[in-house]
């Protein structure tokens, strides 16, 4: 079983973990602790408003992951190649977990932003992963313009609602056998982490599940547990599935005694 593979850079682990909502720093920590994970998402807004007593800094660097800075909040193209340009300055990488929202109640991406900032992006040398939807054309088209990951959503952002469109997931496994699939929104619990493993997906991407949960350092571990088990799962292939019932002992001459 292999972890995640982001543009030629291989991770020990498929899940990368977000740094908001928190009931506090420490509670951060551990969980990302706990997690295993190799990588945290972080917002650019968070290094620009923390000044030199950052303590949220020094909690991140405490956990010796790898930083991927995001465009969250970022509603046009050229404001995700500013704020792109100046986290490649502050964390010395041209990863850009690249996010252009087109609702403010939904979070959903506004593709046609998005297509424009990911080609700017990729011409400007970074390794884009884009927040998208799960719709084939669009991420065919950001394909075409050069991404090797894609991050579709499962649901709406912060909803906890899962996959809901799991379909859409394994046409986009069979139509990109190449590229890193990792869903990113939407997951509520591990069950979901694990249908998306067993979708064929190679990662995901999650906050709310377990910032919000009540003992986030104990969902951290689940969330591990459940996505490592997915993978397993999807490699191993699941039976088929049969229209009537079949016994798993023969019967036939089988001898009885009273």
């Amino acid at each position: 079983m292999t972890g995640l593979n982001i543009y030629g850079e291989n991770l020990t682990n498929s899940m990368i973990l977000g740094t908001a909502l928190y009931p506090n720093l420490d509670v951060m920590r551990k969980a990302i602790q706990t997690s295993n994970v190799d990588m945290v998402t972080v917002s650019l807004k968070r290094e620009l408003t923390g000044g030199k007593n950052n303590f949220f800094w020094q909690h991140i660097q405490q956990t010796r992951c790898k930083v991927l800075p995001n465009t969250a909040g970022c509603r046009t193209a050229d404001e995700a190649r500013m704020i792109a340009k100046a986290a490649r300055e502050i964390f010395k990488t041209d990863y850009i977990k690249l996010e252009v929202i087109g609702d403010k109640h939904t979070l959903q991406p506004d593709v046609f932003e998005l297509l424009k900032a990911c080609e700017m992006l990729i011409e400007d040398g970074f390794k884009v992963l884009p927040y998208c939807n799960d719709d084939l054309i669009v991420c065919q088209r950001l394909v075409q313009l050069g991404c090797r990951v894609l991050m579709p959503l499962g649901s709406y952002i912060g909803s906890g609602q899962g996959i809901n469109n799991p379909e859409a997931f394994k046409l986009l496994r069979q139509r990109f056998p190449d590229i890193t699939l990792i869903v990113d929104a939407g997951i509520g619990t591990p069950s979901d982490a694990t249908k998306a493993m067993e979708l064929g997906f190679d990662g995901v991407l999650l906050n709310s599940a377990i910032a919000l949960a009540d003992d986030p350092v104990t969902m951290a571990k689940a969330f591990d547990l459940s996505i490592k088990s997915g993978k397993l799962a999807y490699q191993a292939k699941r039976m088929p599935k049969r229209a009537f019932a079949q016994s798993s002992t023969n019967l036939e001459d089988t001898p009885f005694w009273q």
